[in-house]
């Protein structure tokens, strides 16, 4: 039976306790909204909501740990002893009934019910307006005024009665609709997706702070690109991205065959598919934000032209960004990624040390993602392949330009020090020196160290010249032997020559 809770969502005994505390206090208790509707798709709710004829006063009595601090009534039932994040705490809510939302989020007057009907029909969507109650942890009743289970089954997001009276109440519903569309494979009921249409300026009055959780969560879903072109589609998108939509209908050419809109949409998609974080998500999606401003045109070419773009496009992210209320690290590694994504040319001209300065620019701990970003951009353009042999070959410079030439760098000890203990001035006898030393260490790493090599200096110093040449010169050859070594593996790894 569709009904039946599923196997692999079970619900956590903390929750159980909740429901049976202050049902054993005399009041009714339901597990209502997200968490009845990921049991019934076999989700694992990410949080836990109860519903209850019991007020504030009355909740923070039954239950050891509380914390009370809003004036809806949302009484927070607090586990300190679990590993499991979703029980931590668990928000306990009288029924309500609500009236007034001159602000578009809260309503202006706020009164309890004894009655779970009057708490379901304040709702948002239907699917989260499903009440349950349990017996010994599994589902004993259910309540569903809306037919929230249909819909869940049909995969529809509609509102709880009249949508224009649910988006005038909380104009972010809005966006929640179109998140939770993305999130879960469900489709927009005809009327809703109308409303969202219809009073998409009201977002404008939404906080970006609000706006920019639920943009996000679009962007983490499985399907970004399609949540996308549904803010375009109702208009949502242009009042608080309105810089995205510039690059529709500009059309680019050459080894691109999508407008920008189109490609930057498929890049975000792309870097979704592979289940990559935030930062790379957004970079793919802002990468070649700067298009619409610089682009040009050569008759010699026949082609158009961007000079710059990825300059004018990283300022114009910072800013966006910035405007959304991101975290400052998210900001400066989205700017960094933007901003250098353009790395790309010819491997057989590019020079290790050119490799370096880029590492530089975005910084070791990025220089993948930047990779990744890459791809991204690549696949956007339409082809299909992802790791062709240019961008293996860079990969394999990038790797190379990390690792480092094997070097007498890597001895702890240098030639100051070799100065000091050994009493000598500066010369070719310090160079064969750190040599000899680079030889004894390649044969026994555990050599490495101060106290050894300090040692074993004060000794080849005092060698007859043409001996410590020749031990050094052995040490130079082996040391070249090893970075070839180091750089061939990296090569096969990468398979490239």
């Amino acid at each position: 039976m569709f009904m039946k809770m599923a196997q692999n969502s079970p619900i956590p005994v903390e929750v159980v306790e909740v429901v049976n505390g202050l049902e054993k206090a005399g009041f009714e208790a339901y597990l209502v909204g997200g968490c009845v509707r990921d049991i019934f798709l076999g989700k694992k709710p990410k949080d836990w909501d109860v519903t209850t004829n019991a007020k504030p006063e009355d909740i923070q009595k039954i239950f050891i740990k509380t914390v009370y601090e809003n004036t809806f009534g949302t009484v927070a039932v607090i586990n300190e002893n679990t590993t499991d994040e979703t029980v931590r705490s668990i928000e306990v809510t009288p029924y309500r009934l609500e009236s007034g939302y001159s602000d578009r989020r809260h309503p202006d007057k706020v009164s309890f019910s004894q009655k779970i009907e009057d708490d379901l029909k304040r709702r948002d969507l239907t699917i989260n307006a499903i009440a349950v109650s349990l017996s010994d942890g599994a589902i004993k009743d259910i309540i569903d005024l809306f037919n929230g289970f249909s819909d869940i089954k049909d995969k529809i997001i509609r509102t709880v009665r009249k949508p224009t009276d649910r988006f005038n109440e909380d104009a972010l519903r809005m966006m929640r609709a179109v998140r939770l569309a993305v999130e879960l494979g469900f489709t927009i009921e005809k009327e809703t997706y109308m409303a969202i249409q219809g009073q998409n300026k009201l977002i404008k009055e939404v906080s970006m702070e609000r706006i920019r959780d639920e943009f996000t969560k679009i962007v983490m879903s499985p399907s970004p690109k399609l949540g996308l072109e549904m803010l375009h589609e109702t208009a949502l998108l242009g009042h608080f991205l309105p810089e995205l939509e510039q690059g529709i209908g500009i059309q680019q050419k050459g080894t691109h065959i999508y407008d920008v809109w189109e490609h930057l949409l498929r890049s975000l998609q792309h870097a979704a598919d592979k289940n990559w974080d935030l930062e790379i998500r957004l970079s793919a999606l802002f990468h070649d934000l700067g298009k619409p401003k610089t682009r040009g045109f050569s008759r010699e070419t026949n082609q158009y032209t961007f000079y710059g773009h990825e300059v004018v496009g990283s300022r114009e992210t910072r800013k966006i960004l910035e405007r959304m209320k991101f975290s400052r690290a998210t900001i400066e590694k989205v700017y960094k990624l933007t901003r250098w994504h353009m790395f790309f040319s010819d491997t057989e001209q590019i020079s290790l040390s050119a490799v370096r300065r880029m590492i530089t620019n975005v910084g070791p701990e990025n220089i993948w993602d930047l990779m990744n970003v890459r791809i991204c951009d690549r696949i956007g353009t339409g082809r299909p392949k992802e790791n062709p042999y240019r961008l293996r070959k860079y990969k394999a410079m990038i790797e190379e330009a990390l690792a480092g030439p094997v070097s007498v760098s890597m001895l702890k000890i240098d030639g100051k020090k070799i100065m000091d203990v050994g009493n000598v001035k500066p010369g070719p006898k310090v160079g064969w020196t750190l040599h000899a030393l680079f030889e004894e260490v390649m044969e026994d790493v555990k050599l490495n160290t101060p106290e050894y090599l300090e040692k074993r200096a004060q000794e080849l110093v005092k060698l007859d010249e043409k001996e410590l040449k020749t031990l050094g010169e052995a040490g130079k050859e082996r040391k070249e032997e090893e970075t070839e070594k180091k750089v061939g593996e990296i090569r096969k790894k990468h398979f490239v020559s």
